[in-house]
């Protein structure tokens, strides 16, 4: 590849301080003595994968994309997206990993909304009219389970049938989509997973009233191999690997982040886009 095939943006990493970074869904107590995610932007080169396509692996470098159905639009409509849209889903994962169940668990509609937050941002009082609840893009370097939350996951989803799916292995895959037009702005990056290593995983922990979960933010490293698909169309989705419970030297964890793109025309469509997140069992 050639430097044309590339860009060069910030990303928004944390320091490794050597304390969970955090992020409060509350307004914590005035004492308490904040430590937050992102604090850590470095200019990184974001390389073309469309040459790489059909040799990028979600066991390798954490990430594939490939065609999908792009017949569903009903995507202001909650109750259609879970009942029709998550079947979809569930074949395309199937069809990509081998798994023998999957389970779809949640979704987020992305749209750009001014400001735009750097992390994990309340849901927007601008659409709580709306059935579908939107987001704005995570502009983090981030990969959305962690050793403990993975199997907690599991736990919550699957009570009753979590203690035996534990004993196999079961890993999780977010589907990224547009959802109309040509992604024109603020593209998914994602980190190649081959060139990170585990003590470049930050742990970090989101802070609700009644519970406390986790994800990974992650520190810079110059060994870093940031990868893109630039003006993805609706007929395309990315599968993207978060977490898997396999420890033989595959993916686990594979960093991602949106991006603010230096050479998206200035009258560029804004980014409208879909994530659902499903576990795996093999």
């Amino acid at each position: 590849m050639t430097l044309a095939n590339s860009v060069r943006a910030v990303m928004n990493y944390t320091v490794d301080n050597g304390k969970p970074a955090e992020y409060y869904f509350y307004e914590p107590d005035p004492g308490v003595e904040l430590n937050p995610a992102g604090t850590d932007p470095h200019e990184v080169r974001i390389w073309d994968a469309w040459p790489k396509r059909d040799r990028i692996s979600h066991d390798r470098e954490g990430f594939e994309l490939h065609e999908f159905d792009p017949s569903f639009t009903a995507f202001d409509d909650d109750e259609k997206i879970k009942s029709r849209f998550y079947e979809q889903v569930t074949e395309f994962v199937k069809l990509h990993t081998g798994a023998h169940r999957v389970v779809v668990f949640d979704h987020t509609i992305r749209r750009r909304q001014p400001p735009e937050e750097m992390v994990f941002s309340r849901p927007s009082t601008e659409f709580k009219q709306q059935t579908v609840v939107q987001r704005p893009a995570v502009l983090l370097v981030h990969s959305d389970y962690t050793v403990v939350s993975g199997p907690q996951r599991v736990k919550d989803i699957l009570p009753d049938e979590s203690e035996s799916l534990l004993k196999r292995r079961v890993a999780f895959f977010n589907v990224w989509k547009p959802l109309y037009r040509k992604v024109e702005e603020l593209p998914l990056a994602m980190l190649d997973a081959q060139t990170h290593i585990e003590e470049d995983l930050v742990r970090m922990e989101l802070k609700y009233r009644e519970r406390s979960g986790e994800i990974y933010v992650m520190r810079h490293s110059p060994t870093h191999r940031w990868m893109y698909f630039p003006n993805m169309e609706n007929h395309h989705a990315l599968l993207l690997k978060t977490y898997d419970s396999e420890t033989d030297g595959r993916c686990r964890f594979m960093g991602h982040s949106a991006f603010e793109d230096p050479t998206s025309p200035p009258d560029a469509q804004k980014r409208e886009s879909i994530e659902v997140r499903t576990m795996a069992f093999f």
